[in-house]
C-alpha cells in the first residue's frame, strides 16, 4: 500500500503522551520523515542505531547533522567512544531515561532508526541473558572466526542454522553465551523471550518502497558518502581505534573503506561493494522487522510526500 495506508490496523489509538517508533531499512527515509513529524508535534528524536551512538562515525552512518540537530532536539548520538563497547542494555537505560526527559517537557519521544535488537529491547525487555565476560570475550574476539563457527555448528546447530554467519560479533556472542552457561544458545534465547510483556510503545511505523526505488536511493546516498568524506573520515578513525573495536568495525562503509586503505581493491571496486553490502544490509532489516515487530506498514513512492506522511501519524497522536 501507498502512504497514507497501513497494511496492519492492530495498533490501538494512541494518546498525546506516548512514544511514536519509526523503523525501517536504511536509506528509506526514516530520519527526514522523524525530522519533519518532530517540528509538527513538538517531538524530540531518539536514535534507534547502533553505530550512530560513537563519536566521530558521522559520515558513514549518515547521522543527523549540526543544522538538523539544531532544529530538533535528538538523543542517544555521539554517547560513546569507539575505545567503548556498546550494547542493548547500555541503549535501553539511556533511552528509557530519554523517553522520561522528554515526556516530561510535555513533547512527544520519536524512536527512529534501523536497529532491530535495540526496538526489541527497548519494547520487550533484555530477558536473563549472562552478562559479557572480559577475560572470555578478549579469548573469542582473538579466534578465528571459522573456529567459532564450528564451535557453533557442533554445540547449537540451531543457531549455527540461522546467525548471520558474516558478523562476528554475533558469533562471538553466541559461543560466549553458550561457554558460559553450559547451555544451547537457541535454547536460552527461547527462555528469554518468553512471559515478557510488552511496554506500551504508542504507535510503531514501518516504512517500505519497492525493491528498485529503494535500490536507487542506496546507490544515491553511498555516492554522497563518499564524496562528503568517507575515506577521509575513516582514516583519520583508525588513529583513533577504529580498527580495535569489532562492533564499530561491523558499519557497512567503514569496514569497507579500511580494507581498501590497506590495498585489497580499488577505490572504485570499495564504492560498489559498500553498494552491494548497504542493498543486503537493507534486505535483512526489512525481513527482521516484518518476522519480529507489529508494526503499521507505510510503503512510500518516489512521488510521496513528506508531508503527507506526517499528517497521517500526526493525526494518530492527536496533534
Amino acid at each position: 500500500m501507498r502512504a497514507g495506508q497501513v497494511t496492519n490496523t492492530s495498533v490501538a489509538n494512541s494518546s498525546k503522551n506516548r512514544s511514536i517508533l519509526i523503523a525501517g531499512p536504511t536509506a528509506v527515509g526514516k530520519s527526514e520523515l522523524a525530522l519533519r513529524l518532530a517540528e509538527k508535534i513538538g517531538g524530540e528524536i531518539i536514535a534507534v542505531d547502533s553505530m550512530q551512538v560513537y563519536r566521530g562515525l558521522d559520515i558513514g552512518t549518515a547521522k543527523p547533522s549540526a543544522a538538523e540537530r539544531a532544529r530538533v532536539p535528538h538523543h542517544l548520538l555521539d554517547v560513546a567512544e569507539l575505545t567503548e563497547s556498546f550494547d542493548a542494555a547500555r541503549f535501553v537505560a539511556l533511552a528509557e531515561k530519554a523517553v522520561g526527559e522528554i515526556t516530561s517537557r510535555g513533547r512527544v519521544p520519536i524512536l527512529c532508526g534501523g536497529t532491530g535488537l535495540y526496538f526489541k529491547a527497548f519494547l520487550d525487555g533484555l530477558g536473563e541473558a549472562p552478562p559479557s565476560d572480559a577475560t572470555l570475550r578478549a579469548d573469542l574476539e582473538a579466534a578465528p572466526l571459522e573456529k567459532l563457527l564450528e564451535e557453533l555448528r557442533v554445540c547449537d546447530p540451531q543457531t549455527f542454522a540461522t546467525i548471520d554467519q558474516k558478523n562476528p560479533r554475533r558469533v562471538i556472542r553466541a559461543v560466549e553465551v553458550i561457554r558460559l552457561t553450559g547451555r544451547k544458545f537457541s535454547d536460552q534465547r527461547a527462555e528469554w523471550n518468553s512471559g515478557l510483556g510488552t511496554r506500551d510503545s504508542g504507535l510503531f511505523f514501518g516504512l517500505s518502497r519497492t525493491a528498485p526505488d529503494l535500490r536507487a536511493r542506496i546507490d544515491t546516498r553511498v555516492d554522497e558518502l563518499f564524496r562528503r568524506g568517507l575515506v577521509e573520515e575513516t582514516r583519520a578513525l583508525l588513529e583513533r581505534g577504529l580498527a580495535q573495536n569489532p562492533t564499530a568495525m561491523q558499519a557497512i562503509g567503514y569496514r569497507q573503506v579500511v580494507e581498501h586503505l590497506r590495498g585489497e581493491r580499488s577505490l572504485k571496486e570499495t564504492i560498489e561493494l559498500v553498494k552491494t553490502r548497504t542493498r543486503q544490509f537493507a534486505k535483512r532489516q526489512l525481513t527482521w522487522f516484518r518476522k519480529h515487530a507489529q508494526l503499521e506498514w507505510l510503503e512510500l513512492a518516489p512521488e510521496s510526500s513528506v508531508d503527507a506522511v506526517v499528517k497521517l501519524i500526526a493525526a494518530k497522536v492527536g496533534r
